[in-house]
């Protein structure tokens, strides 16, 4: 049996092939994630241990005490502190630190935007020699003076900033504008790995990041011979124990790379997800190959048996095969899977940023799992065809070769699919109405649409006679040719549904993805612009920085500018949450704000007067001139709450936030007293234009810190994420695609092995090669159109339920499928079923009709 299984296996390489080639693809994404997995992380450790290799022991100040002024909060971190640790035991160099964030701009004077925590600062900090050991200079000289400025080379090179160039820059407040005179190297992998340096003088470091005269931290190299660990306790008798601590620089490197680890394992996430799609669909085409290749050898069988041969050894025949083409597949995946892990660091690196990259690293996990995964899903994929195989009884397969499936199996089908769809629909149904994106509500959500997808593959085999006869209007148009194709297709229902089952899923995926995408853009580009009477938004896009009180005038003056309200932005807690506040002028907010009053009105507001959005007011049962108590605006460690009554209830707005007070009041309170987030901008005639957004740039000294946008730009970016994952999430989808077409294919070039005779008496009777060719790609085109059908419907009504959930927190949300994509979906679909057909066309085409109809 052995012998018979290895022999059967070779004998039908071309049929394997596609199995192979389907859970080869799922493979790949399996072991290429896991790969990519394993080597950022190993480069992320790699990263840290650069970045401390030169830090035996790092000294901080320890947390403050509520209301720290500044000079607390970097403790003794000082000169008298840094020379008294170079005199302890062990200590071989001391290199004190002025850190903090400074975002710059381009020589274009365009913003150089990275992702949070990557736009690094810090003083250069010369020892007894002149140079910074950590920032070796690679042109120009250290900046010496307020005035001036050194960067690194990556960062020189992204924003064509040269020498004796002005830079303007930010950090956390108004704009300076510094000479470049010095070009750095650095191995400080937040740099490198696509951020930005900006290095000052010792002073001016001081003065932005700590205090002058402080440091934020105070790097210890060790002496040779000296353990980290001791070095790190003899550090911490000499340092103020309520002050400042001492860390090792392992523990940095350690703490950094558990950081890294936990951010790139979310990125793991999706590629696994639609591995385990792939190897879903693959799993169709396996159960339809081995059962195809067990009826073709129903004959071969029976024979096995009469001279001998055992249910369980024709079982494990068929088994063995699989476990051939499960050991190829995983290893042909496992090729693969690598070239994706060295590609996937590119991909999911977004906002300008780049994970860490290195060698592949290639442990025995990825190996494990390919091997797993591979053999593990072809295995149980014919395990159903093995069975069948093995009760085949001698005689009567060497009478008969497929037969039907009984009546009784049918009704036990539809039942089962019945109750299934039932439950499915009845869950999504149920869901419909919640409007609440609880982690609860779209579990159910899941679940319903996976007992959907089952219902719909367990009636496929039921439904596939009435929807391909409806299909075959339109096939019956191409003739006798239409019609063959039709009663092809239905010949066998439970192939033809085996097959179609692989398109089904691909298509409900990809036109319930396309649904709930073009519903939740749509929501996203009303919400963006729901609410602004503005032309322009000018913001700082975090609250903890501000737009001076100058640039505010500026703008206001700015020759084109009708309006300019000043918005003071800051989050208070309100009936027990945290809630967004806008601090607004109540006499000009009118102008640049649309606000749908349901009560009350904004020109009451005042000190403790507040009005309140629709939500909030239900939420707190709260009307005009009830009374609401307020914890402190801003985020200070202290929260202290005051009566606040409410002046008006308006229709949520995404411009006006949770709640409206009145700017002096919002501000004085906020944790930048008389601080501005926002200005919005109203221009004469509403006009917009290349001209006036550079001039309303420059009101705020072009600011890094501070975007100017129009309505277009804020939709544009509401949906630019959005978009980008959905086109992530498309090619991936389209791994379905291709397996689904491998699957038709498959079947093709069986149902032409098999109907060999068929075709020839066809030729025979005067049907030319193009007539068969034909016949061949509209059964495929059939096939797929009721895949396409099936999963199209499925994926709509899944879509349906599902983004219903959105409407509590996108209260903009409504469902609106995109029918331009999904009439695309379904010409691709088409499409790719006739291109399927192709070969197994010409075969069919080729066949000799004397040879053919001889054939025993």
């Amino acid at each position: 049996m052995l012998t018979t299984a290895l022999r059967n296996f070779l004998a039908h390489k071309a049929r394997q092939l596609m199995s192979v080639l389907a859970v080869c693809l799922g493979v790949a994404f399996v072991s290429g994630t896991l790969v990519f997995a394993d080597s950022t992380a190993a480069a992320s450790r790699d990263a840290m241990s650069k970045n401390y290799a030169d830090i035996a022991v790092s000294v901080t100040a320890k947390e403050p005490p509520p209301g720290a002024a500044t000079h607390q909060r970097t403790g003794a971190l000082d000169d008298a502190l840094a020379r008294k640790l170079a005199a302890v035991p062990g200590v071989a160099a001391v290199r004190p630190s002025a850190e903090g964030a400074a975002t710059m701009n381009a020589a274009d004077n365009t913003p150089l935007r990275v992702k949070p925590g990557a736009n690094l600062a810090d003083g250069y900090l010369p020892g007894t020699d002149g140079k910074d050991r950590r920032y070796p200079l690679a042109e120009g000289r250290a900046p010496q003076n307020s005035g001036e400025l050194a960067v690194d080379g990556t960062t020189a090179t992204a924003g064509g900033l040269r020498l004796g160039d002005k830079v303007t820059l930010a950090t956390d407040g108004p704009v300076m504008t510094k000479r470049l005179v010095g070009i750095v190297t650095t191995k400080d992998t937040r740099v490198t790995a696509a951020g930005t340096l900006a290095l000052f003088d010792k002073a001016t470091a001081q003065q932005l990041f700590a205090s002058p005269g402080h440091y934020t931290s105070i790097d210890l190299t060790a002496a040779p011979g000296t353990a980290p660990s001791a070095l790190a306790q003899r550090v911490t008798d000499a340092l103020p124990a309520d002050r400042a601590e001492a860390t090792t620089g392992a523990a940095l490197a350690d703490q950094q790379t558990v950081l890294v680890d936990t951010l790139t394992r979310g990125y793991t996430k999706l590629p696994l997800v639609f591995a385990g799609i792939s190897l879903f669909i693959g799993s169709f085409l396996i159960v339809n190959t081995f059962t195809m290749l067990v009826t073709r050898r129903t004959r071969e069988i029976a024979l096995l048996r009469a001279i001998g041969a055992t249910r369980r050894q024709v079982s494990r025949s068929v088994l063995l095969e699989a476990l051939l083409a499960g050991l190829v597949a995983s290893a042909a995946g496992f090729l693969l899977g690598l070239g994706i892990a060295s590609v996937l660091p590119g991909i999911l690196s977004t906002d300008g940023s780049a994970l860490p990259q290195g060698p592949l690293v290639i442990g025995p996990r990825p190996v494990a799992a390919a091997l797993g995964v591979g053999v593990g899903v072809t295995v149980l994929a014919a395990w159903l065809p093995s069975r069948k195989a093995a009760k085949v009884a001698p005689v009567e397969a060497m009478r008969t070769t497929e037969q039907p499936p009984s009546a009784q199996r049918s009704r036990i089908r539809g039942v089962a699919g019945l109750a299934l769809l039932a439950l499915g629909a009845g869950v999504l149904v149920s869901l419909s109405g919640a409007e609440d994106a609880s982690e609860t509500n779209l579990q159910h959500a899941m679940f319903g649409c996976a007992l959907l997808t089952a219902a719909l593959i367990v009636l496929a085999p039921i439904l596939a006679s009435p929807v391909i006869r409806l299909t075959g209007r339109l096939t019956g148009r191409f003739g006798i040719t239409g019609r063959l194709a039709q009663r092809n297709a239905l010949r066998d229902p439970r192939r033809t549904a085996a097959t179609a089952a692989s398109l089904l899923i691909s298509t409900g995926l990809i036109a319930g993805l396309a649904a709930i995408g073009n519903s939740t853009g749509q929501a996203l580009d009303r919400q963006a612009a729901d609410g602004l009477g503005a032309d322009y938004v000018i913001s700082t896009g975090t609250p903890t920085t501000a737009i001076d009180a100058g640039a505010v005038h500026r703008v206001a003056e700015t020759s084109g500018v009708l309006t300019a309200t000043a918005v003071s932005d800051a989050t208070a807690t309100i009936g027990g949450s945290v809630r967004n506040v806008s601090g607004v002028d109540p006499g000009t907010v009118n102008d640049t704000m649309k606000l749908d009053f349901v009560s009350g009105s904004a020109k009451d507001l005042g000190p403790g007067r507040i009005a309140v959005s629709r939500t909030l007011a239900r939420e707190n049962n709260a009307t005009v001139g009830s009374e609401l108590n307020v914890g402190a605006f801003g985020t200070g460690p202290e929260q202290r709450f005051t009566k606040y009554t409410v002046v008006g209830v308006y229709q949520d707005n995404p411009v006006a936030k949770d709640a409206l007070g009145a700017r002096g009041d919002v501000a004085r309170n906020a944790l930048k007293p008389g601080s501005v987030q926002r200005i919005l901008v109203r221009t004469d005639g509403g006009a917009v234009s290349a001209h006036l957004e550079k001039q309303l740039h420059t009101a705020v000294s072009n600011s890094p810190l501070i975007t100017v946008q129009d309505r277009d730009q804020l939709v544009a970016q509401a949906a630019g994420t959005l978009g980008d994952l959905l086109n992530v999430m498309y090619g991936m989808l389209a791994v379905g695609v291709v397996i689904s077409a491998l699957g038709i294919v498959n079947t093709l070039a069986m149902s032409v092995a098999e109907r060999t005779r068929e075709i020839g008496a066809l030729r025979a009777l005067g049907m030319d090669r193009a007539g068969i060719r034909r016949m061949i790609r509209l059964e495929a085109v059939t096939v797929a159109a009721f895949g396409t059908l099936l999963g199209l419907a499925g994926g709509l009504f899944g879509a349906w339920a599902v983004g219903s959930l959105a409407n509590g927190a996108m209260p903009h949300y409504a469902f609106a499928p995109p029918w331009g994509k999904l009439l695309l979906v379904c010409l691709l679909s088409l499409a790719t079923g006739a291109l399927a057909a192709t070969v197994p066309a010409r075969r069919a085409a080729a066949l000799n009709p004397l040879e053919a109809v001889a054939q025993a």
